[in-house]
């Protein structure tokens, strides 16, 4: 699934659409928005493009893999709410 960003200005739609499972973000990018053509308004410059890919990574770790894992934090609460009574 991927996401096709022709937005402009603060909003950032790609952020939503990797949450929602976008495995593929398309943007175009330029040295500077304020450059003559058809697509700079809507174009990354190079700090923009750094910030998404960053904030594209967080989200993936924050949504992680889907594999429950027990942390060892968790095992003295595990071991004791899994008590067996007799």
């Amino acid at each position: 699934v991927g996401y096709s960003g022709h937005e402009s200005g603060a909003s950032n739609v790609c952020i939503p659409a990797v949450m929602l499972g976008a495995t593929s973000i398309e943007r175009h990018i330029t040295l500077n928005r304020t450059w003559y053509g058809d697509d700079q308004a809507a174009s990354l410059e190079p700090d923009g493009l750094k910030r998404l890919v960053r904030d594209i990574r967080l989200i993936e770790k924050i949504l992680g893999d889907g594999k429950k894992r027990v942390w060892r934090s968790e095992i003295p609460a595990q071991k004791k709410l899994r008590q067996i009574l007799t």
